[in-house]
């Protein structure tokens, strides 16, 4: 009953069907193989930046570049305030509110400039009123300790990069917008502060770029359903196939062919019994000659 098997047709069905399923499979264990080194490189990195909070304040230059491993670590750094280049990064939110950065660069020994925010305003950096609120920076020589962070980019969370701010704003904390805004060089990295003065409230350090689980990781764990999805489609169709198959080959063993649906059927029989009253079988008149 099962020799059509070895027909042809066949043939091809079971070739695609033996390289379709494991490949499949394959693909969906790589996926998931891929989820799976994402969520171990997030909780590798989460456990790097706890270790770095905890971690003893170190000297600016020993934690340069900013990696993994040093961000969120306390850097301090002794220079004076360029307080004739004060800035405002809006649209920064803070527990759920609208607000500020508060943006001030200290010019440091060693002749670049280090970002730092020195706090968060709630309200808009266009408004004068709440401006005015912002304290004027401490003049002469400062030591500062604060979670270093990365440069952002426009990719950031939270970023303003869409251009057209008026002057003493930026949207973007890097060393990229920030040297086109001063006559010095700056560093590419920025701290924010860990004790902020009044009225700022001090900004908690951002996760470093890359360590979270972002789309992309779950993107892989879909890839995977689909592939596994895939595999038991193929491995269905194979089965539904053959089954159909060895029905067909079954009748037709016992002598049962299928109704060809183009063949001509057979005229249905006439009923018996008188016709009905119509204009082809209405009763023909007859001559009075006939009727005697």
């Amino acid at each position: 009953m099962y020799r059509f098997l070895l027909t042809p047709r066949w043939w091809g069905i079971n070739v695609f069907a033996v390289l379709a399923i494991p490949f499949c499979l394959f693909m969906g264990s790589w996926q998931l193989s891929r989820f799976e080194t994402r969520v171990d490189s997030h909780h590798e990195q989460q456990t790097q930046a706890d270790d770095a909070r905890a971690a003893a304040s170190a000297p600016l230059r020993e934690l340069l570049p900013v990696s993994t491993e040093t961000s969120g670590r306390q850097a301090t750094a002794t220079g004076r305030y360029d307080t004739g280049h004060q800035l405002l990064v809006p649209d920064r939110d803070l527990d759920e509110r609208k607000g500020f950065y508060v943006l001030t660069l200290l010019r440091t020994d060693g002749g670049k400039a280090l970002p730092v925010v020195r706090g968060w305003l709630p309200g808009a950096a266009d408004a004068s009123a709440d401006a005015a609120k912002v304290p004027a920076p401490p003049s002469g020589e400062v030591t500062v300790t604060g979670a270093l962070q990365s440069s952002e980019s426009s990719t950031s969370k939270g970023v303003h990069s869409s251009g057209g701010l008026p002057q003493g704003q930026v949207g973007v904390i890097s060393a990229a917008s920030l040297v086109n805004l001063v006559p010095y060089e700056v560093y590419d990295a920025w701290i924010t502060l860990r004790e902020a003065p009044a009225p700022l409230t001090a900004v908690p350090p951002a996760a470093p770029p890359n360590s979270g689980l972002d789309l992309k990781a779950f993107q892989n764990l879909g890839y995977t359903g689909e592939w596994f999805v895939f595999a038991g489609f193929v491995a269905f169709m194979w089965f539904r196939l053959l089954r159909r198959e060895a029905e067909a080959a079954r009748d037709l063993a016992l002598g049962i062919t299928p109704e060809d649906p183009d063949a001509p059927k057979p005229d249905a029989p006439k009923p018996d019994g008188p016709k009905p009253d119509g204009p082809d079988n209405a009763p023909q008149k007859r001559s009075p000659a006939e009727a005697a």
